[in-house]
This record gives structure tokens, sequence and C-alpha cells, in this order.
């Protein structure tokens, strides 16, 4: 082979590699950028939801978030500022959210805000396909 012509096949060599790197990031990108808002909702968390179905303090503000859905949907205690969700209805989704908002990160006020109670909440979840993979919690006191 003449130079020319070897410079001409590593540059087509490495065109293909571009091309081809530049798939797989769209592929492994993909479930990334398709992640969306599944839902948005707000909730009061009164005295109610700062205690389990057993009657003990709840300590964590996750604790707190996934009784306040508990109430909601399986006990049928809602309060002025709840709004209903589709996400949260039965106990493996609870246990879902309580495992995301674990691994998450809280202020110090937010926190003591939701272990107080009397705080409205703005809860969004995100994620693929109706599966939540993240949650955003917004508190108002």
């Amino acid at each position: 082979m003449r130079p020319h012509r070897l410079l001409a096949a590593a540059a087509a060599l490495a065109a293909t590699l571009a091309a081809t790197l530049a798939a797989t990031l769209a592929l492994v990108a993909a479930p990334a950028a398709a992640q969306g808002l599944i839902v948005a909702y707000a909730a009061f968390i009164g005295q109610a939801d700062l205690y389990n179905s057993e009657g003990v303090r709840l300590t964590e503000p996750w604790q707190i978030l996934r009784q306040d859905r508990a109430n909601f949907h399986r006990f049928g205690m809602a309060q002025p500022g709840d709004e209903w969700d589709p996400v949260f209805h039965d106990i493996d989704a609870r246990a879902a959210m309580e495992r995301l908002l674990m691994q998450g990160a809280i202020t110090p006020a937010a926190r003591r805000d939701i272990l107080a109670g009397g705080v409205m909440v703005a809860v969004e979840v995100y994620g693929v396909g109706g599966k939540p993979s993240w949650i955003d919690v917004d508190v108002w006191r």
C-alpha cells in the first residue's frame, strides 16, 4: 500500500470507531435521558403522620413521608392539603419510596420541619416507565 492509502484507511477506521463510540454512548445515555417526572403532589404532614400504625413516634423524615402515604392510601386518612398520587398506593411502592429518600440528601432545616410536623411538602417523583428512581421534596412551614 502506498502511504496516502494507509492514511485514508486509518482515517476511515478512526471515523468508524468514532461513530461506533457515539452510538454506544447514545445507547448508554438513553435511559437517563428518558427519565422524567412521574408525578408531583402536595401533602400536609400532620400529627397522624408522625406515628406509625402501632402508635410509635417516627424518628426519620423518610419514615414520616412513607407514613403520610400509608395514611392517605391504606387508611383513608387525608388531611387538608393532601393530594392523591398514582405511585404509592401499595406497601412495596412505599418501601421503595422510603429507600430512595434514605439514600438522598436532606437539609437540617427540612429534617427538623418534617420531624416536627405541621408542614406542607411538595413531592416530585422522577423515574422511567412509572418506576421511581429519585424523589425531590420541598418543605414549607
